[in-house]
């Protein structure tokens, strides 16, 4: 339950401009997140594959129905406006973190297709990746001749499997990482800075400044 939209105040790092730049020059062809808070697609990226979904969007577990967040978080607040009065925080992902600890009035809202129960359209811990969602990213590292591996441990099996994929058929994986991963032995190269300086320079030196850039430049 949250008055605001959902992490609105959060914005793309410089990571996330950096790949969209790279993406619309031309140098990444599919980006793989496993993150769920819309940051990549808000900085720019487009052929865009989100593993684990995304928190904008709640589903029906029973007929599929989906809706927005924004249209869930207001329908909490419908049905639970007094318990406003104890929101002491809110946490990056929206969530708000209460001082009272009686929920028994709580009430979450149901689907108003069929009455079954909603929840945000990401994969929780136990749950498994869509297998269309897998099959369309193997697809993808198939048709690459690098995986790029940005900011991740690598620890969650989702993405790991990539890394086992990606060397199993001889595509070189660069890593861009501090401190230590699952994948470090699956790597051709690995840069441990960190990944918005590293990404940003990268994007500097090979991504030609947009033609709007050049025409707001003084002359």
């Amino acid at each position: 339950i949250h008055e605001g939209s959902l992490s609105m105040e959060i914005k793309p790092n410089p990571a996330h401009h950096a790949l969209a730049r790279l993406e619309e020059a031309g140098f990444i062809h599919t980006l793989v997140t496993q993150n769920v808070d819309d940051l990549h697609c808000r900085a720019g990226s487009r052929v865009l594959i989100e593993l684990h979904g995304n928190l904008k969007t709640v589903v029906c577990l029973q007929c599929g129905e989906h809706l927005g967040r924004d249209v869930m978080q207001r329908r909490l607040l419908e049905s639970n406006a007094a318990y406003l009065q104890e929101v002491e925080a809110t946490a990056p992902d929206g969530d708000a973190v209460l001082a009272g600890q009686d929920y028994s009035g709580f009430r979450v809202p149901a689907c108003r297709q069929c009455g079954g129960i909603l929840k945000p359209d990401v994969v929780f811990f136990g749950e498994a990746i869509p297998r269309c969602r897998v099959e369309t990213t193997l697809q993808a590292l198939a048709a690459s001749g690098c995986l790029l591996a940005v900011g991740t441990s690598l620890m969650v099996f989702s993405g790991y499997r990539y890394c086992r994929e990606a060397r199993r058929h001889g595509i070189p994986v660069i890593a861009v990482n501090l401190g230590r991963t699952r994948a470090d032995g699956e790597f051709s190269l690995k840069i441990e800075a960190d990944c918005g300086a590293v990404l940003t320079a990268v994007s500097e030196r090979l991504c030609p400044p947009s033609r709007s850039a050049v025409r707001a430049r003084p002359a």
